[in-house]
């Protein structure tokens, strides 16, 4: 096996090839001042927001938890730094610009995340499609062929052997040195608490890291409802991983819980099960019960780190991905309220005002925001996790696609959910606010680009609803209003599409699906580029830790 320092000075020595490469360029040319406008326009693509909350309703023991809590986030973004590139100083130190750097450090690596993942740096190609999770001379022949165990777990690297073989190496050992300091803080940061139920959530979640079994700690920390602060750590999410979709990512989140607003939030968990016999599709891909004890909370998040923070940044979190722990104990959905306001002021409402007809502008609001956002988590628990024809699980039987329709579908079923209750009286306002700020939220979200599996669902249901007519464009004005009738219609066909092709476990069909509307037409370039054109950024980027909070 090649060790984890060998592999690293390796990818450092490319780096460094590519780094002398870019300085030759740049005696020979001379480009100084073309590059600085050209990393001057990269980083106009995000603003700046700085994560703060009220600590003054926190104990002093809450108080010295949280700098801990950060540093184990730290730790999270140097392994998610790992996972996605490389060794991060090998190519951080190459680069003399500041603002090169900087959208270097937004993008966790030379490839530019909002744009399709092309290369911003002289002296690099595409992006590995398995990031650092496979030997870049490995194809997905060679990986389907081999008789590995854990293969496909969600925690091993693949790796070489002396021999040149295949091989898995589980994160725990991978990563030993890091999960062990990150371990070990946690137990810390456990002592700290004042809360039993998030002290047994953390010291199992440190003896999780050093053994790659995150079942237990999963349960406490969806049984753990009493909490104030939180802190999501560890290998999640699988998007980084786009040539399989197996392998999980590592992230973290400091949490402070608004405990007002999660108390509201609690009573539509309760209403899963009868929404789950509701959804618009045959009986067999609605048979799973979802768990009963899902829960909705708001937060305001303190500290992003690894997955979560590279390039556009989550809004809300829906946990744990364990199929097994969803259908026993459900999910949570975890609303990140502060930086969803950020995301609302300074990036939703001005794409209104540019886009959406004067007339329906007074139904883009941030209830209806909040409200499309965390019904997205919860549409997450519905559907089915296993295909109805015995091919597994939905994700193993999709592949790299399955993240993307998963994606769309807790937008779609979201929408769904939401019109539903609106009928039962559980949620109020006007309809038309929901669907007008869906629709605007469209446009926010596809400008993620297609590297990223939220862009590619916003950009197949655009290219969706529009041939089904749920909105339309002014040719003269160039503004688009929504056709609310129609767009009900929509929402109704392709959930039912969309449960269908994961009910199936239909990879050809997914594939089929993502090639002919995961793309962004003439028309649509246009209006993206007039929203570039007007400075309205693409996504944030924060300003946090410590010193911000002021501890």
């Amino acid at each position: 096996m090649l060790s984890k320092s060998i592999k690293l000075a390796a990818i450092s020595g490319l780096i460094i090839f590519s780094a002398c490469e870019n300085k030759q360029v740049k005696e020979e040319e001379k480009p100084e001042v073309a590059e600085k406008s050209k990393y001057e326009i990269l980083n106009e693509k995000y603003t700046t927001v700085k994560l703060t909350t009220d600590l003054s309703k926190l104990s002093e023991n809450q108080k010295q938890m949280i700098p801990k809590l950060i540093e184990i986030a730290k730790i999270m973004d140097g392994l998610f730094w790992e996972e996605a590139f490389g060794d991060k100083n090998a190519l951080l130190d190459t680069i003399s610009d500041p603002l090169a750097k900087r959208f270097a450090e937004i993008n966790y690596g030379p490839w530019d995340r909002l744009d399709g993942n092309k290369p911003f740096i002289n002296g690099f190609g595409e992006k590995p499609a398995g990031a650092t999770y496979y030997p870049q001379d490995m194809t997905k022949e060679e990986f389907e062929a081999a008789d590995l165990e854990g293969k496909t777990s969600l925690y091993t690297m693949i790796e070489r052997d002396e021999e040149g073989k295949l091989i898995t190496v589980p994160y725990h050992e991978y990563f030993g040195e890091e999960v062990k300091k990150a371990s070990d803080l946690m137990k810390e940061a456990a002592e700290l608490a004042d809360n039993e139920e998030l002290k047994n959530y953390l010291n199992l979640r440190a003896e999780a890291l050093l053994t790659d079994d995150y079942y237990a700690s999963d349960i406490a920390w969806m049984d753990m409802k009493t909490n104030q602060i939180d802190l999501i750590a560890g290998p999640i999410e699988n998007y980084e991983d786009q040539l399989f979709a197996y392998k999980a990512a590592h992230e973290a989140y400091v949490l402070i819980k608004d405990m007002e607003w999660s108390e509201r939030l609690s009573k539509y968990a309760e209403l899963l099960p009868e929404l789950q016999k509701g959804l618009p599709v045959a009986e067999e891909y609605k048979a799973e019960t979802p768990g009963t004890d899902s829960q909705l909370a708001a937060f305001d998040v303190v500290y992003y780190a690894g997955d979560c923070n590279a390039g556009s940044k989550t809004i809300a979190v829906n946990l744990p991905n364990d199929e097994k722990v969803q259908l026993e104990k459900g999910t949570r959905r975890s609303q990140l309220k502060n930086a969803m306001r950020a995301k609302f002021d300074k990036i939703l409402v001005p794409i209104a005002d540019l886009l959406i007809e004067e007339s329906q502008r007074g139904y883009i609001t941030f209830d209806a925001f909040f409200a499309n956002t965390m019904f997205h988590e919860v549409a997450h628990g519905l559907g089915i996790k296993n295909t109805i024809n015995d091919k597994g699980t939905v994700r193993e039987a999709l592949k790299e696609f399955s993240s993307a329709l998963e994606e769309g579908k807790a937008d779609v079923l979201g929408l769904y959910m939401i019109t539903k209750l609106h009928e039962q009286g559980e949620v109020e306002g006007d309809l038309k606010e929901y669907y007008t700020t869906f629709m605007a939220s469209i446009f926010r979200s596809v400008r993620f680009g297609a590297s990223s599996a939220h862009g590619k669902a916003n950009m197949i249901r655009f290219n969706f609803f529009k041939e089904m007519g749920a909105f339309s464009k002014n040719a003269e004005t160039g503004l688009y209003s929504i056709d609310f009738e129609k767009m009900n219609d929509a929402m109704n066909a392709l959930s039912e599409k969309i449960l269908n092709l994961q009910g199936d476990g239909d990879y050809e069909g997914v594939k089929a699906l993502v090639d002919e509307k995961a793309k962004i037409g003439e028309e649509l370039k246009k209006d993206l580029y007039k929203l570039s054109q007007a400075g309205i950024p693409v996504d944030v980027v924060f300003e946090q830790g410590v010193e911000v909070l002021g501890l």
